[in-house]
Parts: structure tokens; sequence; C-alpha cells
């Protein structure tokens, strides 16, 4: 077998496949179907400060090799995430990670103290890309001045390992990356959704309450393996890639892109064992081509 350890920072994984937040739960909901220390990490659901309803329905859509989606982040917020969720995913033995958004600067950095209390959440994913929500989210991640601000207010109360999400809804990812890198990020993910809309022509509105939603799913993967090769060229930190992942060779892409792990999101709508097919396809692919170490392919593109 080859080695398929990686670092993201300080944080070391088994190997380089994770789950996107609000894919998997939070990760228990999926322990029936395959063995939730087989990965590398586990990204929950999105938690803010307080608890948020969400959008009104509709709010996700299918559409040709993908999905609409614009929940809003739905959550009951991280004191309810401290107090009940906390203790019954301490002990899973893997990288429990928690995707961190706010409505406010403010907001992000309390829920990240709260998150840096919990002995057993070792990172932090930060949502500064989430395009459906009115407030916060994506307004914060397409300028690099409000990219930074956040960063910045959230690495004074939180001290572990710090991933930012970026938004590919902007002229120039590569710019926010090194923007948020430069306020101390350890790495960045990406791409979150990119903004779509789906019309029912009959009933002449659309398919969504507000509209527009996230677009995720194996339409986007061209896009996000273009942004981390891009990405991964104009920072020095690690890159998580993520967007249409739904086999070892889709990973691979992202690997040789310059990804140093992966996420998968959609496909685990589909098939909720797809974690463990891609960690032990990228394995098979590694010793059929030679490669004692995943980090041989890291970035060779």
């Amino acid at each position: 077998m080859a080695q398929l350890s990686v670092n993201i920072g300080n944080l070391r994984l088994k190997n380089p496949v994770m789950t996107a937040s609000g894919t998997f739960g939070y990760g228990v909901e999926f322990a029936d179907f395959m063995p939730l220390d087989g990965i590398g990490g586990i990204i929950v659901k999105g938690t803010t400060l307080n608890p948020r309803e969400g959008n009104d329905y509709p709010r996700m859509v299918e559409t040709a090799q993908g999905m609409l989606n614009c929940l809003g982040l739905q959550n009951k917020g991280v004191y309810y995430f401290c107090e009940h969720i906390y203790p019954e995913i301490c002990d899973i033995n893997t990288n429990m990670i928690v995707n961190v958004s706010g409505s406010t600067v403010d907001d992000y950095a309390e829920c990240a103290a709260r998150i840096d209390a919990l002995e057993k959440i070792p990172a932090i994913e930060l949502n500064i890309s989430c395009p459906n929500v009115r407030q916060g989210g994506m307004a914060f991640g397409v300028t690099c001045e409000g990219a930074a601000s956040v960063v910045r207010a959230v690495k004074k109360r939180y001290h572990k390992t710090l991933i930012v999400k970026l938004s590919p809804n902007v002229t120039d990812i590569a710019e926010i990356a090194r923007a948020v890198e430069a306020e101390g990020a350890d790495a960045v993910s990406l791409i979150n959704t990119l903004m779509g809309m789906s019309i029912d022509i009959e009933r002449r509105r659309s398919r969504l309450s507000i509209g527009t939603g996230g677009l995720s799913g194996p339409a986007v993967k061209p896009v996000a393996v273009r942004m981390v090769w891009q990405v991964s060229k104009a920072v020095g930190i690690p890159v998580v890639g993520l967007g249409g992942i739904s086999t070892a060779e889709d990973a691979i892409e992202f690997l040789m892109a310059g990804a140093t792990a992966i996420e998968i999101g959609t496909a685990n709508f589909l098939n909720p064992a797809v974690t463990i097919e891609v960690r032990d396809g990228i394995d098979r692919w590694l010793d059929s081509h030679g490669c004692k170490s995943v980090e041989e392919i890291i970035g060779i593109i």
C-alpha cells in the first residue's frame, strides 16, 4: 500500500479524503454505511453563533450533472453544538472539523472561540463563501478586505488549524487566497458552490425560494480543478480541493492540480460509501503507477 497520509498545517490526515460541510451531517448519520475512522476528516455541517432557520422551501433542485441548493446554513447554533453534538462526535477516530460561518465579523470570532475550547476539534473551516445567506457568508469572501478582516478577527481568538473556504464567485480567487494567507490562514479550501438558477417555465418562477442557489456536483468540477491549480501556484499554504468529486480519478485530478487533500460533497447523497471507495481507488492507482506516497503526485501539473 502507498503512504496516504498528508499534513494540513499542523493537522495530520491519515489519508487525503474528507467530507464537505453540509453533505455529511455530523458524521454519525453515515456510521451504518462506512467506517467513519477510515477517512482523513469529517467537516460537519455549517455552524453559526446563533440558531438559524435557513431559507424557506423549496431550497433544493436537481440539475443536469448536479444540484442547486439554498438551504441558508440552517443549524441550532454553536451553543447547542457544544452541549449536544460535540459529545456524540468527539470520540470518532478521525479529524472532526467544524465549518464556521457568521453574519458579522464578531459573530465569526465568537463562534470560533467557542469551538476553540473543544479539545477534540483540531480545526475549523471558516466559511466566507456561502452564497445562500442575506448577511455575511459570501459577502466577506468576494473582496480581499472582507476576507482578510474575518481571518484577522478569528486568528485573535482561535488557536488551532484554520482552513478558509473560498468562493468561486469572484474575479480572481488567487488574490483572495493570498489575502487570507497573509492574515495567518493555515490552508484554503475551494471551491464552494457556483451561483446558479433554475426556472419552472410553467409556473414562471424560480424553482428555489430565494431565486438563486449554489450549484454543486460534477458540473462544477472543471472550474474547481482550474481554480485549485491557480491558487496552489499563488500561495505557500496547503490547498484543499472540492467540487464535483465522485471517483478516485476525480480526486487524483485535484491532487495533481495542487490539492494536498480533497473533500467529497454532493456524491455523498448518491452513494454514502463514496469516501471509502475514493480512498481505496487512490491507493490502487498509486500502487499501479509505482508511487510509494500520495505526495509524489501532489501539484505535479
